[in-house]
């Protein structure tokens, strides 16, 4: 598939239509596979659950340590109970490990799929450059109301282009990442996908190696 190649002011750039491979960006979605990806993700960005120590984990002896009756207290068995300062927690919360796993055809499959959802909807964008003058966030805030993108992600090359990433810092609608960081989650959770020459380069060769 074909796509236009523009500049941050809207205009058209030089080699105005780059070639995008339809093995990667004309992939028919399928819910069922980008729903599996997304668990996948965000369940691997959780960390393992704490546990606390019940009564049986508590090191304190196990001895009776007062008389069935007359010492006018309750008939405890030992001090792990839970009703004593250093005993044993009642109904403690257990240990939980998330790290799930997906098979690496199904984590690629659903790229494919989140890069071929914004250019089957005409939210993917190409850029030439996407270098800011004078890192100036106020500049590249008037291009983006131009272009009218709303949430965006931009996806760059080996690294984000410096006076890109340093103008885009503090609005809260851009995020950037570079191409080895592409993911499903952030790809399908913004209204615009915007790649740069370089990150189609390195997103092709990604799949293709």
């Amino acid at each position: 598939m074909k796509v236009k190649v523009q500049t941050l002011d809207g205009k058209a750039a030089k080699g105005a239509e780059l070639e995008l491979n339809d093995a990667i960006f004309a992939v028919e979605p399928r819910a069922d596979i980008l729903h599996r990806v997304v668990t996948w993700q965000l369940e691997k960005r959780r960390g393992t659950a704490r546990g606390t120590r019940e009564r049986a984990d508590v090191a304190r002896t196990g001895k009776k340590f007062g008389r069935q009756k007359g010492g006018g207290t309750a008939r405890h068995g030992d001090r792990r109970a839970p009703v004593f300062i250093g005993g044993g927690k009642a109904h403690g919360a257990r240990v939980r490990d998330f790290n799930p796993s997906l098979n690496k055809k199904i984590r690629a499959l659903g790229l494919k799929m989140a890069l071929s959802t914004h250019a089957k909807a005409g939210s993917l964008v190409v850029m030439d450059s996407i270098a800011i003058e004078n890192n100036k966030t106020k500049t590249l805030a008037g291009n983006l109301e131009n272009l009218k993108f709303g949430k965006t992600l931009v996806i760059d090359g080996d690294a984000v282009e410096t006076s890109f990433a340093l103008a885009a810092g503090n609005l809260h609608t851009v995020n950037v990442l570079p191409a080895i960081g592409a993911n499903v989650y952030d790809i399908l959770k913004h209204d615009t996908l915007v790649l740069t020459r370089a990150a189609v380069e390195k997103l092709e060769a990604r799949f293709n190696g």
